[in-house]
């Protein structure tokens, strides 16, 4: 292990629910919840008011409804958090090239390989400036971990949390971790941390004592070893950079499960685009499109095919996750879709067949509207499920209205929309409510957190430490 703590880790404090909140002045200081609002959903984020009242992540949605019913509850927005979590990495890249992101709001950074720190003085320098940066550009608060290695580095950021800073001094490991319940270390989950519990072992120091052998016995060799070196202190891992993405896909869980074919349909198209998006987003193509269905039962099916060459274009993905659906009986009712693009390279090679069937179907589809416009309408049972879709509107999410300007749904239901109308630099707002299918109220894109200005244009903070 090294003898300076030079490696960081970023765990944003609250993430999706903090940006909420940042985005929301109305929801400022207040309880907040976000995750899937359906009778199977779970709380993907909760503030820390809502905390309090026992709500956290991987809760089904119902309990935390029982746990503070008068909290906010919102869809995620996963756009906007991503956005975010792009200038967050950016900023950590700005400290070195080996950054390791585990998640949109948590990553570790190798100080030393960047230059950034060498000692505990410049360590604790990196870490104070890169939280300020972090408010600076985002607005949200970050808790940042410092120590001599990974897992360490990790226990330090919890301790942290929220908005703080702390350093794990080397030579001072040991003792540290030593009263702390065995659940602290990394890979000592419910079930490992109950089965150590019957043995009698419910500290780090306990797990120390009772010695590798004994750990090994209990757990197995690889999961025995690797416990009893975590509890003396030892992690040798690197840093390893951003790995290389193997798969996209995107997914939806529903409510209430879907019997209608063409409504399934609807549903896998709708999937593909969005597939097809972050692809694109990630500068990506791919051979092998994914089906994902789980039906009424539970029971999931999963139904690929490997294309010609690599793709992103939508027309392609549909058209194949089309074929894959019609292999798929749904009869029964559908609970979760997902579509998903495997086998990725950096550039396309278009299926040109795919693409020209698709065309040529859209090109007759386009005429046959354009000539009898009323019996397309009345004859394709799609075009009703289409409007409808288009005109929900998610709790949380964005909209915009020709005379009020920026909102976002507070909630909806039996026709009617309600809407807070503010900004994340205006006062909290007011609230009216529309009807749903009101020509004057749009979706809209979500307003960045912090106004920039010219200079900040980088979205970058200038400066960082060097070696004196």
């Amino acid at each position: 292990m090294r003898n300076a703590p030079t490696i960081l880790h970023l765990d944003m404090d609250a993430f999706f629910a903090s940006a909420e909140q940042a985005s929301k002045p109305s929801l400022r200081g207040k309880a907040v919840v976000v995750g899937g609002l359906g009778m199977r959903g779970v709380v993907a984020t909760a503030s820390y008011e809502a905390r309090v009242f026992g709500v956290h992540s991987a809760m089904p949605m119902a309990q935390a409804r029982r746990l503070a019913p008068n909290a906010a509850y919102l869809v995620p927005r996963f756009g906007l958090y991503r956005e975010i979590s792009d200038q967050v990495m950016g900023l950590l890249r700005t400290l070195s090239p080996l950054v390791e992101p585990l998640s949109l709001d948590e990553a570790f950074v190798d100080l030393e390989a960047g230059g950034t720190a060498w000692d505990d003085a410049s360590a604790r320098l990196a870490g104070a400036k890169l939280r300020a940066d972090i408010r600076a550009v985002t607005g949200l608060t970050g808790s940042v971990g410092l120590a001599a290695s990974k897992m360490l580095a990790k226990i330090a950021s919890e301790q942290a949390k929220p908005d703080g800073l702390v350093v794990i001094e080397p030579g001072t490991e040991r003792a540290l971790l030593g009263p702390m319940p065995v659940r602290t270390l990394p890979g000592v989950g419910p079930a490992t941390g109950d089965h150590l519990r019957r043995g009698g072992i419910t500290t780090v120091d306990e797990i120390a004592e009772a010695g590798e052998d004994e750990l090994v016995r209990l757990l197995g060799k690889a999961h025995g070893h690797a416990l009893y070196a975590m509890a003396l202190a030892r992690d040798e891992r690197p840093v390893v950079a951003e790995r290389e993405t193997k798969s996209v896909s995107v997914e939806d869980t529903y409510d209430v499960d879907i019997h209608d074919r063409v409504r399934v349909g609807l549903e896998v198209q709708r999937l593909a685009d969005r597939c097809v998006q972050r692809l694109r987003g990630a500068g990506l193509s791919g051979r092998t499109i994914v089906l994902k269905v789980r039906r009424y039962d539970f029971s999931t099916l999963t139904r690929s095919e490997t294309l010609r060459g690599p793709t992103d274009d939508p027309a392609v993905v549909r058209e194949a996750a089309g074929r894959l659906l019609e292999a798929v009986d749904t009869t029964g009712g559908v609970r979760l879709l997902g579509v998903g693009v495997s086998g990725l390279a950096d550039y396309t090679q278009e299926d040109l067949f795919a693409q020209a069937r698709a065309q040529a179907r859209a090109a007759e589809e386009e005429t046959a509207a354009q000539e009898h416009p009323d019996e397309a309408a009345a004859e394709d049972p799609a075009a009703e499920q289409v409007t409808a879709a288009e005109r929900r509107w998610p709790a949380g999410h964005d909209v915009h209205h020709a005379e009020y300007g920026h909102g976002w749904v507070q909630g909806s239901g039996l026709g009617r929309v309600t809407v807070r109308f503010e900004t994340p630099d205006s006062q909290p707002g007011r609230v009216r409510t529309f009807r749903t299918d009101d020509a004057a109220l749009e979706p809209a894109d979500p307003l960045p957190l912090v106004r920039r200005r010219p200079e900040d244009s980088s979205g970058v903070c200038a400066g960082t430490p060097g070696r004196a």
